[in-house]
């Protein structure tokens, strides 16, 4: 049976919190920001947890981290 691999582009976008919960920053704050409103620009900033069906998919893509 060979090694299993971390999908590395996955380990780079999620971090797994002591408690199993898959935590990743919320996408759409690179550029075209002057559209975006300062609450909904404010409100991006923070990261946020996965839900259960997506997590289950991360799962299999970070085998060591869970």
């Amino acid at each position: 049976m060979p090694k299993m691999k971390t999908r590395k582009a996955a380990a780079k976008r999620f971090k797994v919190t002591a408690s199993g919960k898959v935590k990743y920053k919320k996408q759409g704050l690179r550029h075209i920001l002057t559209k975006k409103t300062t609450k909904r620009k404010r409100n991006l900033r923070h990261g946020a947890i996965l839900s259960a069906p997506e997590t289950k998919r991360v799962q299999r893509m970070l085998p060591h981290q869970f």
